[in-house]
């Protein structure tokens, strides 16, 4: 037994006063996105769920849920198994339908909006050259291999180009154009080469989607995932052209979270039978094609892989500790949502909820 499951045995059996806090422990990362962040506090919450998949968690789960209390920075916890709801959590005044900024997971929704588009020929697969679509944007004498970057670059944080993310985030949004700042950016790597986490990479997608549908990402988002039950984007920042931030702020509840999750586990269909993404993308999306260097957890479209309590897990992770994790061989889903105001990795509370998922998954109640 984990020692989160220990202390939350004995919170919920012996009504003890809260564990302490874990103890930061230092780490690099590449979420450190803090400078010149905004995101529209003016939200309402998602929905209700009622679709009567909601069960009550087993015991031990419950006793998991009341100890994760003493991770300072949770905010709310959902739990979801064979496509029921099996347990939520909400602590220090948040629920799991409090809208929140879910920072860089936002990435792993503008990857399936990318599979979406795709299927629907809104982008002509994962190989189109990005300067075919953003061709206005391209800086005078361009490097020669801003032509070579394609889709599946930007997918997998393989384009080359000088990070936006990190020390360069304040300037880049601070730039009278974010697509054409991205683009001017030097590389640092070749394309299709290291994994360059930056979110001026997952912008050119947005910028592309926008460009070639015609339509904000917003309203793609809120068609194309809106019909899954549960799902709703509540805000998100635009840049200075009106284009959607590829890949930060923006806002949805822990429960809107754990729903698109629900859709990667489900093989891509929505709780009413509809299918909204296909099988193939998901394979593609979890298939890992680079490596964080920050980590050495793989990469792939939008989303890290690693194995987490001797099982494959998919997760997406936003700075602050917004967590969305998909177990498929436990047909387990877990979306956590956090405070903000600290990097996640360098706290070491990205590995506190690493750990409170490994406690799920070993106390989660099996459904039929």
């Amino acid at each position: 037994m984990t020692p989160l499951k220990t202390a939350g045995l004995l919170i919920s059996l012996l009504a003890v006063l809260p564990a302490c806090a874990r103890q930061p422990a230092a780490d690099t990362t590449m979420h450190t996105e803090r400078v010149g962040e905004t995101i529209a506090r003016q939200v309402t919450a998602a929905p209700e769920t009622t679709s009567g998949r909601r069960v009550q968690p087993g015991p031990e789960l419950e006793a998991v849920l009341a100890g994760a209390s003493s991770i300072v920075q949770l905010k709310a916890v959902a739990v979801s198994q064979g496509g029921r709801i099996v347990g939520t959590r909400g602590f220090r005044g948040s629920t799991v339908d409090s809208p929140t900024n879910i920072k860089s997971a936002s990435k792993t929704v503008l990857s399936a909006l990318a599979g979406i588009a795709i299927d629907k020929g809104v982008l002509q697969g994962t190989e189109q050259r990005v300067a075919e679509v953003l061709e206005r944007d391209l800086p005078a004498n361009p490097d020669p291999r801003l032509r070579k970057i394609t889709v599946s670059h930007l997918l997998s944080m393989q384009a080359g180009l000088e990070s936006t993310s990190g020390v360069n985030y304040g300037r880049w949004v601070s730039s009278p154009n974010w697509v054409r700042d991205s683009l001017s950016r030097p590389f640092v790597a070749e394309p299709g080469g290291a994994m360059v986490y930056s979110t001026g990479t997952s912008h050119l997608l947005s910028a592309m989607l926008a460009r070639a549908s015609g339509r904000s990402t917003l309203a793609l988002a809120r068609e194309w995932l809106g019909p899954q039950e549960g799902f709703a984007v509540t805000a998100w920042d635009r840049d200075p052209q009106g284009v959607h931030l590829g890949g930060n702020n923006m806002a949805m509840s822990t429960r809107s979270l754990l729903a698109f999750g629900e859709l990667y586990r489900s093989g891509g269909v929505a709780r009413d039978g509809t299918r909204l993404l296909s099988e193939s993308w998901i394979e593609q999306s979890w298939q890992p094609r680079t490596a964080s260097r920050y980590t050495g957890d793989g990469y792939g479209y939008g989303w890290f892989l690693r194995e987490l309590g001797g099982q494959q897990v998919r997760y997406a992770w936003g700075y602050g500790g917004q967590m969305l994790y998909v177990v498929p061989a436990l047909d387990l889903v877990v979306a956590m949502t956090s405070d903000d105001s600290s990097a996640s990795a360098r706290t070491g509370h990205r590995d506190d909820l690493h750990g409170l998922l490994v406690d799920i998954m070993e106390s989660a109640t099996p459904v039929d």
